[in-house]
């Protein structure tokens, strides 16, 4: 079975080093078989959540962006890749805003594959962390398995991250599926 990979890039950084992982995640997954979508989520309108409940009950928020369509993506999805810079010790804005809104479906979001990255100038240690803020979301999907974590520890200018391991390992991890 082809599997569908749906890779979410939070960087507001095209071609920066989360990016980077991103596409060579996506290169093994594809040459595994797989088939993969990369979605730049600072491409994406997505309001911040209002906490007004309007979705309960009905599924849907009241809010009119393009937060429905990609809900619809990430069900659909076999694998979900959550891929962030770490900003302050945690994922970027984008992600965070993206993950509150997940809210008026987040139940069907189920028996998902979920793979991390995250990149960071400072070491691995500041990633833990983030990872662990990516896990509290994929603990409350049904059945969701966290397959892996790709840590670009170290890097800050773009492209660096070529010159770690971590870009082997997200090739490794896409080719896996």
């Amino acid at each position: 079975m082809n599997k569908k990979v749906l890779v979410l890039a939070g960087s507001p950084r095209k071609g920066g080093n989360s990016d980077l992982l991103c596409d060579e995640f996506i290169r093994g997954a594809r040459e595994s078989g797989c088939i993969a979508e990369k979605i730049y989520m600072q491409d994406l309108k997505i309001s911040p959540c209002r906490a007004c409940y309007g979705c309960r009950g009905t599924g849907s928020c009241v809010q009119k962006d393009n937060m429905a369509e990609l809900l619809d993506k990430m069900i659909d999805a076999d694998v979900i890749v959550l891929a962030t810079p770490v900003y302050f010790y945690s994922m970027d804005g984008q992600m965070k805003t993206m993950i509150d809104r997940t809210l008026p479906r987040y139940t069907e979001i189920e028996n998902k594959d979920f793979y991390f990255i995250a990149t960071a100038a400072a070491g691995a240690g500041a990633i833990k962390r983030t990872a662990d803020a990516l896990r509290g979301f994929t603990d409350c999907l049904p059945g969701a398995k966290v397959r892996g974590v790709i840590y670009g520890s170290g890097v800050y200018q773009k492209g660096e991250v070529r010159r770690t391991d971590a870009f082997r390992q997200a090739f490794t991890a896409g080719q896996s599926l």
